[in-house]
C-alpha cells in the first residue's frame, strides 16, 4: 500500500495529466489566423496539439465530444504583463514577489512563481492560459504606480541606496496549467526598465535617467568583453553589480528584449532612438500617448502593450491619452497587445478593455488578437500558441458567448490539450457560505 501511495505522489509531482482526444463541436471558431472566423465548426485536440479544425471536420472515433452550443472558441488568452503567480495580496508586502530591494536588472522573478497560487484558477476562469510575470520598481526607486494609482514600494535597489534602480528586473513566461510543480516556460524573458516620470524620479530628471541607462549598457558590453579582467579587479569601476551586468549582457547583444515602461510621446521617441543607437530589441508597455507617434513605432517594428482604459490625464506624461489609442496604433501597423490590470484580482479587465477598444474603432478580430496572437508574437511564442492552427499547442478556451462581454465565461479551458479543472477557492467559498432559502449556509450546518 505504501508503495502505491508513493507512486501516486510521484506522478502528481512529475507533471500534469496526460492529454486526451477532444472534439469541440457546434462552435464559432475565432482562429486568429489567415483562416479567419469559422461560423460553425469543429476543432479536434489530440496529444496536446490541434490536429484538425474547420466547418467540415467530424469528431474522430473515441474522442470526448464537447458541444459548444453555438458558443465561441478562441486561443487561450495571454496576460502580456502581470504579477500573476508572484503576488497574492496587493496590500500585503510579504506576499509580493514582483520587486527587489537589493538588485536592479539582475532581479529574477522566476524564483517567486507560486504554482499553488489561489489566483491561478481564477485567472483560468477569465480565459487566461499563460502569463508574463513582470517585475516593478519600488517607491524607493521612483516607482511604478499600482492599479489604485498609489506608488509601489519597498526599499532600496541597485548597488547601494544612492544608485537609481531604473531597471526593475527580469520577466518570466509562465503556464497556468493545473497540477504542475514548475510553471515557468521561459525565464529571463526580458529585462524591465522604467523611464518617463518614474525614471526621472529615480535619476533626478529624464536626461539623467537616459544617461544612466546608456552608461549601464556600455558597462555591460565592457564586462562581456573581458569577464576575466573583471574577476581580477583589473577593470574600471562599473555602476552596477556583477549580477546586474550579467542580466544586461543578453540585452545589449540583442538576444533578450528590453521591456520599457513609458507613457509620453516624446519619451517613446527617446526609447526608439535608444533602440537604434544601442542596437537592442525593445517592447513598450504603457504608451498612453502612443497614438501620437504611431508611424514611428510601426516603422521601427516596436510592439506596444497598453491598457486601453488609461484615457485620463492623471499625470503630465498622459495628457494626450485617449480611448481610441489601440485603434490608431493598430491602423498604423503597430503590434498591439491589450493589457488588463497588473493586479491579479482584476485580470478580467483585459477582455473588457479589448471590448471597449472595439467600441472606439479597433476591429473585432484585432481585439481578439490583442489578447492572443499579439502577446504571443511580442514574447516569441507565436510558433506554439496565440492562434488556432493545426500543429499548434492546444491552448484553447470554449466560451458561452462573446468573450469580450463580461457576462460571458469559459465553459472549458484547455492548456496543452489538457482540460483544466473548473473549481477555485472563490467557488469553494461561495458553495460553503451560500445560504439556501430558509436555511443556514452549509458551513453552519451539522454533517
Amino acid at each position: 500500500m505504501r508503495t502505491l501511495l508513493l507512486a501516486a505522489a510521484a506522478m502528481l509531482i512529475a507533471g500534469p495529466a496526460s492529454a486526451e482526444t477532444y472534439a469541440i463541436v457546434n462552435a464559432r471558431i475565432e482562429t486568429v489566423s489567415a483562416a479567419g472566423a469559422i461560423p460553425n465548426g469543429t476543432i479536434v485536440l489530440k496529444d496536446g496539439k490541434i490536429v484538425a479544425l474547420g466547418a467540415g471536420v467530424t469528431a474522430p472515433a473515441g474522442a470526448t465530444v464537447i458541444d459548444a452550443k453555438g458558443g465561441v472558441v478562441t486561443p487561450g488568452f495571454i496576460a502580456a504583463s502581470s504579477n500573476l503567480t508572484v503576488s497574492e495580496v496587493e496590500a500585503v508586502q510579504e506576499t509580493r514577489d514582483d520587486r527587489s530591494g537589493k538588485l536592479s536588472a539582475g532581479f529574477d522573478i522566476q524564483y517567486g512563481v507560486n504554482p499553488a497560487s489561489t489566483m491561478i484558477p481564477m485567472a483560468r476562469q477569465t480565459g487566461l492560459t499563460r502569463a508574463v510575470a513582470t517585475p516593478i520598481l519600488s517607491r524607493g526607486g521612483g516607482g511604478h504606480k499600482d492599479d489604485s494609482g498609489a506608488e509601489e514600494f519597498s526599499g532600496g535597489g541597485g548597488v547601494g541606496d544612492a544608485d537609481p534602480p531604473l531597471f526593475a528586473g527580469q520577466a518570466a513566461i509562465v503556464s497556468l496549467a493545473s497540477g504542475q510543480s514548475d510553471l515557468v516556460i521561459r525565464p529571463k524573458a526580458a529585462v524591465t526598465l522604467d523611464l518617463g516620470e518614474a525614471g526621472a524620479r529615480a535619476a533626478g530628471s529624464r536626461g539623467a535617467a537616459m544617461v544612466l541607462v546608456r552608461s549601464a549598457f556600455e558597462d555591460a558590453r565592457a564586462y562581456a568583453r573581458n569577464r576575466g579582467a573583471y574577476d581580477r579587479g583589473a577593470t574600471r569601476e562599473f555602476g552596477l553589480s556583477r549580477i546586474d551586468l550579467e542580466a544586461l549582457v543578453p540585452v545589449v547583444e540583442a538576444r533578450t528584449p528590453l521591456l520599457v515602461r513609458v507613457s509620453r510621446a516624446s519619451d517613446i521617441l527617446q526609447v526608439l532612438k535608444l533602440a537604434r543607437d544601442e542596437k537592442i530589441k525593445v517592447i513598450i508597455e504603457g504608451a498612453e500617448e502612443g497614438w501620437m507617434v504611431a508611424p514611428q513605432l510601426a516603422a521601427a517594428g516596436v510592439p506596444v502593450m497598453i491598457d486601453t482604459e488609461r484615457d485620463l490625464p492623471d499625470s503630465f506624461e498622459t495628457l494626450a491619452s485617449r480611448l481610441d489609442n489601440a485603434a490608431r496604433l493598430q491602423a498604423a501597423g503597430v503590434t498591439v497587445a491589450v493589457m488588463g490590470s497588473r493586479d491579479q484580482n482584476n485580470l478580467r479587465q483585459a477582455r473588457f478593455n479589448a471590448g471597449m477598444a472595439v467600441s472606439y474603432g479597433l476591429p473585432y478580430s484585432s481585439a481578439i488578437a490583442s489578447l492572443t496572437l499579439a502577446p504571443a508574437k511580442i514574447w516569441g511564442m507565436d510558433g506554439q500558441v496565440g492562434s488556432l492552427e493545426v500543429g499548434k499547442t492546444a491552448d484553447v478556451v470554449v466560451w458561452n458567448g462573446d468573450p469580450l462581454e463580461l457576462s460571458t465565461w469559459p465553459t472549458a479551458v484547455f492548456i496543452g490539450g489538457v482540460k483544466q479543472p473548473e473549481d477555485s477557492r472563490a467557488f469553494e467559498l461561495r458553495d460553503r457560505y451560500a445560504a439556501p432559502a430558509g436555511s443556514y449556509p452549509k458551513a453552519y450546518t451539522k454533517p
